[in-house]
Order: structure tokens, then sequence, then C-alpha cells
């Protein structure tokens, strides 16, 4: 590779990440996010670089309409899935999806809002994305788009008033977060009923995404009854041998259940007034493999435990 190639891999290379990020936040999918930048990748190899004045800007753009290609050929697919359906869960304690400190940032990236961007038509959800996720203006998010700036504030206008304010979705701190998930892994160890009884709220909620490839409900299963009663099935057949360990996934502290070395299933919660709202868990193997990947590489898992029948 000569010195100038050598260049414009290693500048390419110190934007990926921010991509990846935003083409994540796009799709909802860690796979195509990583498909979306590799084709970046091309058009970066090949593009007049003196016609790049600032690469960070031309790549975001790239990346944009890249991801708006795939989300109009997505939405039909997406109507068409069997059961409910979960973006690709991602772990996040490496910094795959950039920095999560405040709790903006983690709302950023969290399971609940990426449901709530399906939602928002595709360019809806381009100028949600670039505005609150990378902090665009207005005039820079018109440039990447190639539209008015009254247009872009009228569709972040239109895309922020379909998405409930954050501290209506999951308000919990973070080491709040983590000790009910810490305490609903800990009764499900023990096949504690009573005990996960007490950390669902009454109108809980839990969606399983199996994609049609593994047994999971085709509906959201509503209310703590119902879910509990869902539970106690999962904890008298498969569920009963499985290995839970907590990971941070899309910002906040998830479950994960393995069987022997493989991951099944990984749960997120939205917790809210000191209750688990809403239980989201993806089973699906095939959005399961890029974080599978992601926990492969991360050593030592803390938090191990395994389920055991009561």
């Amino acid at each position: 590779m000569t010195t100038a190639l050598a260049d414009e891999a290693d500048e390419f290379e110190s934007h990926r990440r921010r991509m990846f990020g935003l083409a994540y936040r796009m799709l909802g999918s860690a796979e195509e996010a990583e498909d979306t930048v590799q084709d970046a990748y091309v058009r970066w190899s090949g593009a007049d670089r003196a016609a790049i004045g600032h690469p960070a800007a031309w790549l975001a753009k790239v990346v944009t309409n890249l991801c708006l290609n795939r989300l109009t050929s997505a939405r039909a697919t997406r109507e068409a899935y069997p059961g409910p359906w979960l973006p690709e869960p991602v772990v996040t304690a490496d910094g795959a999806l950039g920095p999560l400190e405040s709790a903006e940032q983690r709302d950023a990236v969290s399971t609940a809002l990426l449901v709530l961007l399906e939602r928002l038509t595709p360019t809806e959800r381009a100028v949600y994305v670039l505005r609150e996720a990378f902090a665009y203006s207005h005039r820079e998010i018109a440039g990447v788009l190639e539209l008015t700036e009254a247009n872009c504030r009228q569709l972040y206008r239109r895309a922020a008033g379909r998405i409930a304010a954050p501290e209506n979705r999951f308000p919990a701190g973070p080491e709040e977060h983590r000790v009910l998930v810490e305490s609903f892994i800990a009764a499900a160890r023990e096949g504690d009923l009573a005990g996960l009884e007490k950390l669902l709220a009454a109108d809980v909620t839990w969606s399983s995404d199996g994609g049609g490839v593994v047994t999971a409900a085709q509906r959201p299963i509503l209310g703590r009854e119902k879910v509990l009663r869902f539970l106690a099935g999962a904890f008298q057949g498969f569920a009963a041998s499985l290995r839970l360990t907590v990971v941070e996934v899309n910002g906040t502290p998830a479950l994960a259940a393995w069987d022997g070395p493989s991951l099944v299933s990984l749960a997120s919660f939205e917790v809210r007034d000191g209750a688990v709202r809403h239980v989201r868990a993806v089973a699906n193997p095939h959005k399961l493999a890029f974080a599978a990947r992601q926990l492969s590489h991360c050593g030592r898992l803390a938090g191990s435990l395994r389920m055991t029948t009561s």
C-alpha cells in the first residue's frame, strides 16, 4: 500500500466509530451498520480527495444517505416481521457507540428509544438522530439531507412530537437500574416468583423477538400476572439450565442468557418509578451475532449466575 493510500485508510479509520454509531442509530441493526460503513469506505476510496474539504462532514452525509436507502427498503420487511421487531443489541461498555457518560447520551442509544424511532419516516429519523445524538445544527442537517433549513426544523419538531420526553421513558439512574436488573437475576436464579413480582410494575410488558427463527411470544405479554406466568413456564423448561450474566447493552445493564458457550438472549429493562415497566428480550440468533462477537472478546464476564428451579 502506498503512503497516500495508507493515509487515506487511516483517515477513514479515525472516523469509523462515529460512522458506525450514526448508522446504528439510523438502522437499529449492528450488522447493517457495519455493512453501511463498508459501503462508505468504497465510496471514500473512489472519491476525489481534493473535492472533500471536511472528511467528517462528507462521510456523515454518505453514511446518512446510505442509511436512508436501507431504511426505505427495510420498511416492508419489518412490517412483515414475525412477532415483535426489536433492534439488534450492542454491548456498549467498551465504547462501541461512543461515550455514554450522561443520561442524554445513554438515552440516544437505548433500546426503548430505538423502538420509538421506528415510528418515524426515514427522513424524520435522520433529522432526529443528527440533531439529538450528534448535535448537528439545523443548517448542518440541511446540508447533509439537501433540504432547506426550515424543512429540517419542521421535520425535527414532527419527530420530537412522536417521541416521549426521556424523563417519561426511563428516568432511573444507572445505579438504580443495575440494582433492579441484578435483583431480577437473583430472583430468577432461585425461581422466586414472589421476588420477581415485587420488581415488576402492574402494567409491565414483556416483548420477545425470535424473528421466527426460535420460539418466542408472537405478541407482547401485558401485565404482571401474565408476565409471571410466562416466567414460571420458562423456569420449568429450557430456561432452567441457562447461565445468566449482567452486561451493559445500549447504555444500560441488561440480562444475557447463555446455553453453554452460546448467547441465546439479551434482555433490556425499562425502569421507571422503582419498577420494571418493560422487558425487551432479543432471542433471534441473527440479531445476537454482533453482541456475541463483542462478548467473546471481553474475557471474564462479571455477575455470572446459573438459573435453578426450586
